[in-house]
């Protein structure tokens, strides 16, 4: 309107009172002079204002209060969702992919049976290593309707009367809310977004602001699927290697010495062989936050932990209870993290971790507070990280009890059993068959111990150290011919001694050639002929 009126094609606005042309005091006021200097008359009818009769001098007032009136209103607004916000419910009108409301009570979200397996399905896609592009290519071909096609469909949502054109079109973005929302845990995830009175535009805040009430409907996702999830999200790198795959060890190695990720690369000369090596040692200037790429070959590495798992599950068959004490030994020493298991048991346990939590902010509260003696702090402590400890031995228990009978290592169980990899440099830089050290940190238990690749017999470790004395003796000379100033004169004795040794190979070649009566002619291919000379 104010384009129109600016182009002289308005010579009235009537409203039925200031409000209505706006509860903005300073906007109200600059649209106000924009007619005033094109001569555009303002008629308020409820309001006596017209701007042909005059100046009404009650009108700024008027319209201060329209403004106060917007605010005033917006905090009550904003205080009945907070009211709403603390009685557990949701704030939100509209309900995630995968759940609908509950028809006794519209506050109450019920798992949806159509859309739940899908979102489920999402999920375990992400855990075998597809990125959100990936996946969204593979719904959309299989004709899967989007989410907002479906819920409109089911008549609810906000596209309940908009245009969908596309409604098998997966977006990325799609999968990203979905992998990212911790609704499907069943929390109610209010305020994710904050609107001013003035704009009316919604604008979305960090996570760290949103209010999360915990165990308010049936979740769709596990904790640790989702812990996983977020984990391979934000470590992987965003797109896949040069063959268009995604590695299921991408994500989890990481340098012993610098601590920064592993990337893959792949051989050029079609094998595809898979190797990672140190993100930090190509940093420009290369060697600068890394000595060395630490590079470890792919396949060694599956090998190794298969191996590794092969080993836990025996040894957990074999004898269960010792293998529990082992592990309820480990855990003591090094801090767990959580992750899936058989899914009745690791509920309660992860109800049970959770409320652990709490007790333990809570009585370090106390502490703090003077309300809770030091001696009884201590104690509470020891008996709820000790409980903790155990949850967590359970978990990984329960993990190695339901893939006893695995045959081959896939990309979801990799994610379930192991947290992170470290790697460390060969022991002898440059040989391809050199020992090498990894360390292998498992969910809720931490680090079992080191393994290490390529682990050599006490001969061949011995023939690997003389090779390696040997280089460095050779590097030691160069260091100090270099040093002295005869590099150049040396280099150029030992090529002279090298191109000296392949002539005579070659002269003694064609003493045996012509001694077989074999004679190479210029620009020819060689020819068996008779005896006619030799050639110039």
């Amino acid at each position: 309107m104010i384009d129109e009126v600016k182009a002289d094609r308005i010579s009235v606005v009537i409203v039925k009172d200031m409000s209505r042309f706006g509860r903005d005091y300073l906007q109200v006021g600059t649209y106000m002079e924009v007619l005033r200097k094109h001569d555009t008359r303002l008629i308020a009818l409820n309001d006596s204002v017209d701007t042909l009769k005059g100046d009404d001098e009650f009108t700024p007032f008027r319209n201060i209060m329209n403004e106060w009136y917007a605010r005033d209103t917006s905090k009550k607004i904003r205080s009945a969702f907070q009211a709403k916000n603390l009685a557990g419910k949701h704030t939100s009108s509209s309900v995630p992919y995968g759940y609908l409301k509950s028809e006794q009570d519209k506050n109450q979200w019920v798992v949806d049976p159509v859309a739940a397996p899908i979102v489920q399905r999402i999920y375990r896609m992400a855990m075998e290593g597809k990125g959100p592009y990936q996946i969204a290519n593979i719904l959309s071909n299989e004709h899967i309707e989007i989410p907002a096609y479906y819920h409109q469909k089911l008549g609810i949502g906000l596209w309940k009367t908009r245009e969908i054109k596309s409604p098998y079109r997966w977006g990325s973005s799609t999968i990203v809310h979905i992998l990212t929302n911790p609704s499907y845990l069943g929390h109610t995830c209010n305020f994710k977004t904050r609107k001013h009175f003035k704009d009316k535009k919604s604008h979305y805040v960090d996570q760290d602001q949103w209010t999360i009430i915990k165990d308010t409907h049936e979740p769709i996702i596990d904790q640790e699927t989702y812990d996983t999830v977020q984990r391979m999200r934000a470590s992987i790198r965003r797109y896949p290697d040069g063959w268009g795959e995604v590695h299921p060890l991408a994500g989890l190695l990481y340098c012993a010495d610098c601590g920064s990720p592993m990337y893959i690369h792949r051989t050029g000369n079609g094998n595809r062989t898979a190797n990672f090596s140190c993100s930090g040692y190509g940093k420009v200037p290369v060697g600068s936050k890394c000595a060395s790429g630490h590079w470890v070959n792919a396949d060694s590495v599956m090998r190794l932990i298969q191996e590794t798992l092969r080993e836990i599950v025996r040894f957990s068959k074999e004898d269960e209870e010792e293998f529990t004490c082992i592990v309820r030994s480990e855990i003591e020493n090094r801090q767990s993290s959580e992750m899936k298991g058989q899914k009745t048991r690791l509920t309660a346990c992860q109800k049970r971790l959770d409320e652990l939590e709490t007790l333990l902010c809570k009585i370090y509260e106390d502490n703090t507070l003077g309300k809770l003696p030091d001696r009884r702090y201590q104690i509470l402590e020891a008996q709820y990280t000790k409980e903790q400890e155990q949850k967590s031995a359970d978990k990984f228990i329960a993990l190695v009890k339901k893939y006893q009978n695995f045959e081959e290592l896939d990309a979801v169980m990799l994610n379930q059993f192991i947290y992170k990899i470290f790697v460390h440099e060969r022991d002898y830089k440059g040989m391809a068959n050199s020992p090498q050290t990894i360390e292998i940190y498992f969910n809720f238990v931490g680090k079992f111990g080191m393994q290490e690749i390529n682990s050599p017999s006490e001969e061949e470790r011995a023939a690997l150290k003389e090779k390696e004395r040997l280089r460095q003796k050779r590097h030691e000379a160069y260091l100090r011919r270099k040093a002295s100033g005869w590099q150049d004169a040396y280099y150029q004795k030992t090529k002279a001694a090298k191109k000296a040794g392949i002539d005579a190979k070659k002269e003694a070649i064609r003493a045996e050639d012509r001694a077989k009566g074999v004679y190479y002619l210029p620009n020819q291919k060689c020819l068996e002929t008779e005896p006619k000379g030799e050639s110039a």
